[in-house]
């Protein structure tokens, strides 16, 4: 029998995604890379495979998460950025071997070699979070709204006043909660 995880919560902007494999950091955290099997299996939705993990490995890329967490809600709230978590996200940027190809589309893509390490998968992530907390790309970091999450994300909106990191989990779990309280309170007037 195999261990059930909690899903991956994909988004399309790598560095806040990756952050995101530790969602309801101000609820009960869930933790969606537990074991360094899933730091692979996430690795590889983003076109990051690797072939193997340790478990140092994987404390390293949880510690890149956190620097990144905490230098892109620093960002978002227009606050210094944190020394500690620049100067991890700087060194893990500085540690890989991966290049940036561009594919038919137009599109930018990275690549590992086939001999690329975690090491290097963690470069291309770090080097996406300069990316975002440089102001290089078109959108804003934000915080999520929901209270037990608060997590950063990437707004490309139109109007850059999206709420919610994933409206299918955390703003569909806020607009329930409204609805049932507004539903409680009107039942409770009568």
């Amino acid at each position: 029998m195999t261990a059930r995880f909690p899903d991956f919560r994909l988004g399309k902007v790598l560095a806040t995604s990756f952050t995101g494999t530790l969602s309801e950091r101000h609820g009960e955290p869930v933790e969606r890379i537990p074991t360094p099997n899933r730091l692979i299996d996430w690795l590889a939705e983003y076109g990051l495979a690797v072939d193997s993990c340790t478990p140092a490995q994987l404390e390293h890329a949880r510690e890149l998460r956190e620097a990144i967490h905490a230098a892109a809600t620093a960002a978002a709230i227009h606050d210094a950025l944190p020394a500690a978590a620049v100067h991890v996200i700087n060194d893990h940027s500085a540690q890989g071997r991966a290049a940036a190809i561009l594919t038919p589309d137009g599109d930018r893509q990275w690549r590992l070699t086939p001999t690329s390490s975690v090491e290097d998968a963690l470069s291309v992530i770090a080097a996406d979070a300069i990316s975002l907390i440089a102001g290089e790309r078109d959108g804003k970091l934000a915080l999520c709204a929901s209270p037990t999450c608060q997590a950063a994300f990437f707004d490309t909106s139109q109007s850059r006043t999206r709420r919610w990191c994933d409206m299918n989990t955390c703003g569909n779990r806020e607009k329930k909660a409204r609805f049932y309280a507004n539903q409680r309170k009107n039942t409770g007037s009568h």
